[in-house]
């Protein structure tokens, strides 16, 4: 097995726990759509004139833009690159004080517990600003840590003491701290009474249909409904009414067993926990994280976390109605009869996309925790037709108690045959008509088979079939696929769906891989991941994928941002990361003349200095973009 290190935490999933043998393809079809017929039958499908947009034609141009800046090339510079006219500034750092008694990040030792507790977290992700009396407050996923990074100055990078394993789990979690601009930028607010550390540690209630079922209690909890911490936190969201929504995604990897032979159950594989972890140790501190000892501890991970950030005294809430799964983000929408819907996606290979319905309507004075609580969740079936249904995930079709939907969604999801997806990264609402995007960002198996010539399938044993929102085989680039509600009603059972783009490299490759019509050798990309609409209906997308410039990824150099027009389909990029870093987490300060982004495991390969330079230890960090005449941006 390569090292532990050097493996992504979905392959590492995959060597640990195999993934089962052989399905029926019978049905599936034979060989992937070739470019021509996908663009025909897929992009040009008859009912998207009514989505609001069409890719451009090859050599179309469009007669105008709303584009407020020119496109930048791709790089490799272990730097920010914005468009001219634009400046990147960083606003906070992985260990930035947050308090006057916090330590400042010492760059040979990388601090301690103590001192992690006290600083901003790593790794940053999804993110969200609130404006409260005046202030601004922003809510910041830590999602984990760099384990060479934080641990560099031990014997191959690995942790050497308890203090060092704990200082790597108080580095996760959520930071929610107060900024300010103070005529020069922006900053943290020192000893801000809004400012918070969200770690593992942190208490915290189940709520909804789990909440107190028996699969939730520990001998630590007997209740089932009082748990700690949250970890591994991806994408996030915000509700209508001003919460914070914190995404748990691979919580998995973080439990192992003192004994590494112990099996763990058929519904723990399914979510990719084994006897093994990635190398963090929290079982050796803490026992809850040893499913030998602790087998219930893992079902109280997976969901999202409610966070009110004007509150630093409240209690994060775990809405088990919203389901376990390894959740990307939330994306929420008051429909046009006052029922929240969010919609989310599994971030695995060959993993759901998944809407929720709440029960009651959101208005003044409503109580909110309802909202939450009692609802309906469903899963999204693609057909190749270009239609969708959304299948309910209830007790009568599942065969499962709303508690073990809410808890064993992926196996309900399943039950229903509900579409295998490229991993379903964010997703996000067009705030100037009814679609909804999301980042299909790629999928390896995808149509593949095993060294023994048996098709590959997800972590459930459901089939891998190349069709529909999922047209390529060992799917290397990625996708946006988009839906529209059947008569703009988000509660409907029914959709129509199209691609907005098939990523690629049409310098290298003349086939599907080249991508759809509106990439080209000037924005071409891989893997979308972060996706956000602005005020003014552009599309964001923010990338997570391969940074080697060479072979399949020729041209494309580091992680980027981009900007889309979902009317004419054009595509052009804005912002290009850092080396070895992923750009992902976007929000607007209130005046919509900052826009804040997310630079997560810069030099995770041991290749960047940034944002310090020189020899300092790289750094995730949150910048702030901004115009040179003070503009609008977004």
């Amino acid at each position: 097995m390569k090292n532990e290190h050097d493996l992504s935490f979905d392959d590492f999933d995959e060597v640990v726990n195999p993934r089962p043998e052989g399905c029926d393809f019978d049905d599936v079809v034979e060989e992937a759509l070739s470019r021509r017929g996908f663009l025909g039958g897929v992009l040009a499908l008859g009912g998207f004139a009514a989505l609001g947009g069409a890719v451009l034609p090859t050599g179309a141009k469009a007669a105008g833009n709303r584009f407020a800046f020119e496109a930048v090339t791709a790089s490799t510079e272990d730097s920010i690159v914005v468009p001219k006219g634009y400046r990147a500034e960083v606003v906070m750092r992985w260990a930035d004080p947050m308090w006057s008694d916090s330590v400042a990040f010492d760059q040979d030792t990388r601090g301690t517990a103590e001192t992690q507790a006290r600083t901003f977290g790593d790794n940053t992700d999804g993110m969200e600003i609130f404006m409260h009396e005046g202030r601004t407050l922003m809510a910041i996923n830590n999602e984990y840590t760099n384990r060479k990074i934080i641990w560099g100055n031990r014997e191959e990078g690995k942790f050497a003491n308890a203090d060092d394993v704990a200082k790597g789990m108080l580095a996760h979690g959520v930071s929610v701290v107060e900024i300010a601009h103070d005529g020069t930028g922006w900053g943290i607010v020192i000893d801000s009474p809004f400012n918070r550390r969200i770690t593992p540690k942190t208490e915290m209630v189940l709520t909804g249909p789990a909440a107190g079922h028996d699969l939730l209690k520990t001998a630590a909890d007997p209740s089932g409904t009082k748990t700690f911490g949250t970890w591994n936190n991806c994408g996030s969201g915000k509700t209508p009414w001003g919460t914070y929504l914190a995404c748990e995604e691979n919580f998995n990897g973080y439990f192992s067993a003192e004994d590494e032979d112990h099996k763990v159950s058929a519904e723990l594989k399914r979510y990719g926990v084994s006897a093994s972890d990635w190398g963090y140790g929290w079982a050796t501190i803490d026992e809850r994280f040893d499913v030998s000892k602790n087998p219930n501890e893992p079902n109280r991970a997976g969901y999202v976390v409610e966070i009110d950030p004007r509150d630093p005294n409240s209690t994060p809430k775990k809405r088990t109605a919203l389901g376990r799964f390894k959740h990307e983000n939330a994306e929420c929408v008051i429909n046009n009869d006052g029922r929240l819907v969010i919609y989310m996606g599994d971030d695995e290979r060959g993993e759901f996309l998944y809407r929720y319905v709440s029960n009651g309507v959101y208005a003044a004075g409503v109580d909110t925790d309802e909202l939450m609580e009692n609802g309906t969740l469903y899963a999204a079936k693609f057909d190749a037709s270009g239609k969708g249904t959304w299948l309910a995930l209830t007790e009568e079709n599942t065969g499962m108690s709303l508690a073990e939907i809410c808890i064993h969604t992926r196996i309900a999801a399943s039950r229903m045959g509900a579409t295998t997806m490229d991993r379903p990264e964010w997703v996000t609402a067009n705030p100037n008509s009814d679609e909804v995007y999301c980042a299909l960002t790629n999928n390896k198996n995808r149509g593949a088979q095993n060294d023994e010539g048996v098709f590959k399938t997800n972590a459930g044993g459901d089939a891998l079939p190349v069709e529909g929102p999922n047209p390529r085989a060992k799917n290397k680039y990625g996708q946006i696929v988009r839906w529209r509600p059947a008569a703009g009603d988000h509660t409907a059972d029914g959709f129509d769906w199209d691609l907005y783009v098939l990523a690629g490299n049409p310098t290298v490759h003349q086939d599907d891989r080249a991508g759809s019509d509106n990439v080209n050798d000037g924005n071409m990309f891989n893997s979308p991941d972060g996706l956000a609409f602005d005020s003014n209906g552009l599309l964001w997308i923010q990338t997570d994928g391969k940074y080697s410039n060479a072979d399949d990824f020729a041209g494309q150099g580091n992680n980027q941002m981009l900007a889309g027009d979902p009317v004419t389909g054009e595509i052009r990029r804005f912002l290009v990361g850092p080396n070895e870093a992923e750009v992902t987490g976007l929000c607007w300060s209130g005046d919509r003349r900052t826009m804040f982004v997310g630079i997560q495991h810069p030099g995770e390969r041991g290749d960047s200095h940034w944002p310090d330079g020189g020899a300092s230890v790289p750094r995730s960090a949150i910048i702030a973009v901004t115009r040179e005449d003070g503009g609008l941006v977004g």
